[in-house]
């Protein structure tokens, strides 16, 4: 069984980070000044450390990476992606439902005759056009 997650606060882990940089001529390796560090400090595990240096020099642009703003970033997007994609499915099922809705009211309203079907709900109209069907002139 894993260990539970630990969180550190920001302050003490960049505290680690340049106290593992300025003990580092004091030791013969990197991973030895970081196991000290590490030590002194409580931190759970001296790989956890390993990993604060190496994104504090990422950050710094000392190392290649993906920097912590530049993942911020990312998370950022991916979740307004996340959240267009989700608004994008709404919208779909609302054109779908509405679009049927419509056609249903399409069909049962064409039982009933409509204007081009040669009734108009003008009143007179009716008189215009039967006048104008007439074959004979009146005279």
């Amino acid at each position: 069984m894993s260990r539970p997650s630990r969180n550190y606060p920001a302050e003490p882990r960049e505290r680690a980070v340049r106290l593992v940089a300025e003990v580092r001529p004091e030791h013969s390796t990197e991973w030895a000044a970081i196991c000290s560090v590490a030590g002194k400090l409580g931190i759970g595990s001296a790989e956890t450390l390993r990993e604060w240096v190496r994104q504090a020099e990422t950050d710094a642009g000392a190392r290649p990476g993906t920097s912590t703003a530049e993942s911020a970033e990312t998370r950022r997007l991916r979740a307004e992606v996340r959240e267009l994609k989700r608004a994008n499915e709404i919208l779909r099922a609302a054109s779908i439902f509405f679009a049927a809705e419509l056609d249903r009211l399409r069909r049962s309203s064409s039982t009933v005759p409509h204007a081009t079907s040669g009734l108009s709900t003008c009143p007179g109209a009716g008189k215009l056009r039967r006048s104008a069907t007439r074959s004979s002139p009146r005279l």
